[in-house]
């Protein structure tokens, strides 16, 4: 396997650990207007992503660098192409950001109702996003003979990317519901168990669509291979969640999050974004790669710092394993 092979089965990787954990933070930020009742609800839903939703972006960040140095062509691409609704995704990330350090900084209602309000939409809207975006990289976009998109915003936006963005939202939500569940205690878990099995049931019905939708375009035997794990285990962990067992249905969900854009990037290779006006005019690993030196300095750096960077993120997890609940919350005020 060549190194540039390698490095598109790692940036795979690191959008499916960024897809699998900033997932949950997505949906606990949705089910705050969702499934909390009242401010102290929030707080409780708030605060079980409060440890670890800024640990969780570093992957994001590193699939960003890895592509950017690794694939550069791609990356220009990308960025270009996809340049508003990306950005709409960053700002959303960085007021997301500050709205969860903000948000309890002064006692007043209208201030903390504020941050809430961006809580909810800095979470929604790249949920879709990302969706979209995605559905868009595999189904090909306007890319000319120079390698530069030539297409508009509004060519983002065909049935098959939305369909993509759909399965994403409800996908991310069900996630982030079943992870409330496991997290919490007293009637809010009840009713996030509740919620999961309902959005556990809408994101089957989008998944299923948008799967066969690929399967039938672009699959292979790989990707089919996928799309039956991601099939099952979304199957398996809404089964979990109504026999009560959270912590197999958040693994399966998360299964089914990882198997679900696999199976994109199996549809995707050699290509990393297909012309959809000449398929000679696709990027691929091998024409929009960095040098082989560059990818062998990549590598070496990559195998010292992946470990530290699961260490500590897997001790962060451990350390705040433990459920909490409204009781848990001394002064809803504050």
């Amino acid at each position: 396997m060549e190194l540039h092979d390698v490095w598109f089965v790692l940036i795979a990787v690191l959008w499916i650990g960024y897809f699998f954990l900033e997932g949950f933070d997505f949906g606990i930020g949705v089910l705050t207007k969702v499934l909390a009742r009242g401010r102290t609800e929030r707080r409780v839903l708030i605060n079980t992503i409060g440890p670890v939703w800024d640990g969780n972006e570093v992957w994001l960040l590193t699939a960003g660098g890895a592509t950017f140095a690794a694939f550069p062509d791609w990356y220009a691409t990308l960025f270009s192409g996809f340049y508003l609704p990306l950005l709409m995704i960053l700002v959303c990330l960085i007021v997301r950001g500050v709205a969860f350090e903000y948000r309890a900084k002064r006692p007043e209602e209208k201030w903390q109702t504020n941050w809430e309000h961006a809580i909810f939409w800095t979470s929604l809207i790249p949920a879709v996003l990302w969706g979209v975006a995605f559905g868009n990289i595999v189904r090909g976009v306007k890319i000319d003979a120079h390698k530069e998109f030539v297409g508009s915003f509004w060519d983002l936006l065909n049935p098959y990317a939305i369909l993509g963005g759909l399965v994403t939202l409800t996908l991310f939500t069900f996630h982030g519901a079943v992870f409330a569940s496991l997290k919490t205690v007293g009637d809010i878990r009840v009713r996030a168990r509740k919620m999961a099995l309902g959005f556990g049931l809408l994101a089957a019905a989008f998944a299923l669509a948008f799967l066969i939708w690929t399967q039938a375009d672009k699959g292979d035997g790989s990707s089919l291979i996928a799309m039956l794990v991601t099939v099952a285990a979304l199957v398996g962990a809404v089964v979990a969640i109504k026999a009560g067992r959270e912590g197999w249905s958040f693994a399966l969900s998360g299964i089914t999050i990882a198997a679900a854009f696999a199976m994109l990037f199996l549809t995707l290779f050699p290509n990393v974004m297909p012309s959809s006006l000449d398929p000679a005019w696709s990027l691929t690993v091998t024409n929009a790669s960095s040098s082989p030196y560059t990818l062998k300095i990549m590598t070496w750096c990559a195998a010292v710092a992946t470990p530290i960077v699961l260490l500590y993120q897997s001790w962060t997890f451990w350390v705040f394993r433990k459920r909490i609940g409204t009781q848990h919350i001394a002064d809803a005020a504050h």
